[in-house]
């Protein structure tokens, strides 16, 4: 492990500017635009946030069939949840996702399967029928392996590959990873989320960075250079300059542990460890806000005594822009000095085709990277690797989604023996 290269000086600098400023930033946004422009449910993050996901869950979706006497089975299940929404404004969904991996070579595992059960919800119980609400967000998860063999998200060490295949997909068992109030204020000019934070759901996201119905690769879900702590205690505050422009700023525990919530104030108040971010941007309208995205996130991480990963800064830059309501093209480039992020240097680009009869989606992604002094061992040199994946996300029922995935690996930084190597996944995702 190398010395501390230091933290930069601007990002801290930055941060707290934009912590003090979001509160006095002039605001021109039209009420109309953020308030017709969402759905009902209350999102503060993007399509990996409770709110984001409970939102695209009760869309209606165009599917491959359609079994028409198990939709009326099932039809009062799903009344009743519209009923809860409208007489007591609690949301909820859950769904079980599965994956399988298979690589064509391995230094030692060549397979992989995992489940994730999740169960999430909001209950909104200030404001409602306003743009000025509050609201109780949970999620609570069950991550586990199927068979005798490792989960998806070990795969990428057993390849020798600097980063990972697969994100959720671990053994970590049972976990709370959202338990937190989010506030919307000012007609939704501001808002802010504190508790038991994932600050993936919100930090450096774009249109196709969602790992349970999109890319599986962490090249292409989200900035593989940014070391995101796993979730814990933080708190996060965004606001609009004007229509088009807006500030995210916000910290969180870098030591946080799902799987022992009870130990997050402690770890947050005596460790003192912590990971900060700022994120500014430009989109077209609050609702195309992910898609038509133009951000630069820049970050910085404490150093972490008791898991030896020294302190770090960096900054990723991210655009993506929807064309003729088909077409996502996007493009995605971090850099990282220290902080124990897997790649130091990463670049991004791809895109994604959304079906115009149903609701399928094909997408492609190509990253470049170099392995961070952090991630590699002794003997490993600083390499460039490379990536491609492509997916088809099948919309088979209603609820049901079948994803089959196929990823390319170049010059895997940890793997002498091979040059490049294959890994087939193939992924499912019932909601119900």
């Amino acid at each position: 492990m190398t010395q501390s290269q230091g933290v930069c000086p601007p990002v801290n600098a930055l941060i707290l500017i934009a912590g003090v400023s979001v509160s006095f930033c002039p605001f021109g946004w039209s009420q109309q635009d953020i308030t017709e422009a969402d759905s009902d449910i209350p999102q503060f993050g993007g399509p990996t946030s409770v709110g984001g996901q409970v939102n695209a869950d009760i869309e209606k979706k165009v599917s491959l069939y359609r079994f028409e006497g198990l939709s009326e089975q099932i039809e009062p299940y799903y009344d009743f949840k519209q009923r809860l929404s409208d007489e007591h404004h609690f949301s909820f969904g859950a769904d079980y996702n599965v994956l399988f991996q298979n690589a064509s070579k391995s230094l030692q595992e060549d397979s992989a399967a995992g489940g994730v059960l999740r169960a999430y919800g909001t209950w909104t119980l200030v404001g409602n029928e306003t743009s000025d609400t509050g609201a109780l967000i949970f999620k609570i998860e069950n991550r586990h392996g199927l068979g005798a063999g490792i989960a998806p998200q070990q795969l990428g060490g057993e390849l020798g590959y600097a980063g990972l295949t697969a994100i959720p997909y671990s053994d970590a068992g049972t976990i709370l990873s959202n338990l937190y109030w989010q506030q919307s204020i000012d007609g939704n000019r501001v808002g802010f989320v504190a508790g038991i934070i994932d600050v993936t759901d919100y930090v450096a996201v774009y249109g196709m960075g969602n790992p349970w119905t999109d890319f599986s690769n962490l090249a292409f879900s989200t900035d593989p250079t940014i070391p995101v702590p796993n979730q814990g205690l933080g708190a996060a505050v965004r606001a609009s300059f004007s229509e088009n422009y807006y500030v995210l700023a916000g910290f969180a525990d870098a030591n946080g542990e799902p799987s022992k919530p009870q130990d997050s104030f402690d770890s947050f108040m005596n460790d003192q460890e912590y990971f900060k971010h700022l994120e500014i941007g430009w989109m077209s309208s609050f609702k195309n806000r992910f898609t038509d995205n133009m951000h630069l996130t820049l970050w910085q991480v404490d150093e972490r005594e008791s898991a030896q990963v020294n302190d770090g800064w960096g900054a990723a830059f991210s655009v993506s822009q929807k064309l003729n309501e088909r077409w996502l093209p996007f493009f995605k480039v971090g850099y990282a000095d220290g902080g124990g992020g897997l790649l130091k240097r990463s670049l991004s680009t791809g895109i994604g085709y959304f079906s115009g009869k149903s609701n399928d989606v094909v997408g492609v992604g190509v990253n470049w990277g170099q392995a961070s002094e952090h991630a590699l061992s002794d003997g490993d040199e600083l390499g460039d690797q490379y990536t491609v994946e492509v997916f088809y996300r099948l919309q088979v029922f209603p609820h049901l989604t079948i994803t089959p995935d196929i990823q390319l690996l170049v010059n895997p930084a940890h793997n002498q023996n091979d040059d490049s190597l294959w890994v087939f996944g193939l992924r499912s995702r019932l909601s119900f």
